[in-house]
């Protein structure tokens, strides 16, 4: 018997979808697309990414870091976007499940992601009006792109290696790369 076609999605039923299990899935041009787990590099960055920059958004108490941030470019009902991490400063409902207005995106490079999150995740987010900067940091080399919205345009900021300072003007925040990846076999061979 052959399988039913697929259906493609909205937006508000892609959010109603109770998905297959515990895995997690994105929301791509109408198709529900499932999400490999991350290796152990990019989990250790994103949770170091997560503790710094929540210690600095202590001075701005009414913004929020989340992690597996909903993010739906504005211009689309037919996707739906999983950043690693998310700001934002506007209040959250209780049920909401997308990321309202966040002014920081960040998105951990795999190398089976990286092109996608470069050429079509990076695009979409350009069009998000409150999107101040979208950082990009690599999971297998210390290595950072932090794009920054300089009124209508953009700007690029490469950071690399152990002795660079990544900066943010979102948050604000200033970290070493080295800690971000430190204990990582990466950070032993940049050394």
């Amino acid at each position: 018997m052959a399988e039913p076609a697929f259906q493609r999605m909205d937006l508000a039923a892609f959010l109603r979808w109770d998905g297959d299990g515990d895995t997690r899935h994105e929301l791509i041009a109408g198709e529900p697309v499932a999400m490999a787990p991350p290796s152990r590099a990019h989990g250790i960055v994103t949770a170091r990414l997560c503790v710094v920059i929540g210690t600095a958004l202590r001075a701005r108490p009414q913004c929020t870091i989340q992690v597996e941030a909903g993010i739906a470019p504005p211009d689309r009902n037919d996707t739906c976007y999983i950043a690693d991490l998310a700001v934002s400063c506007s209040p959250p409902g209780p049920q909401e499940q997308l990321i309202r207005d966040p002014e920081l995106i960040v998105e951990i490079l795999s190398p089976s992601t990286v092109s996608w999150d470069r050429q079509h995740k990076v695009a979409d987010y350009r069009h998000i009006p409150s999107v101040r900067e979208i950082l990009l940091i690599d999971s297998q080399s210390i290595f950072a792109e932090v794009l920054r919205r300089d009124g209508e345009r953009w700007i690029t900021e490469l950071v690399r290696g152990p002795g660079a300072v990544l900066s943010l003007a979102s948050v604000p925040l200033a970290v070493a790369l080295a800690e971000l990846y430190e204990g990582l076999p990466i950070a032993a061979e940049a050394s």
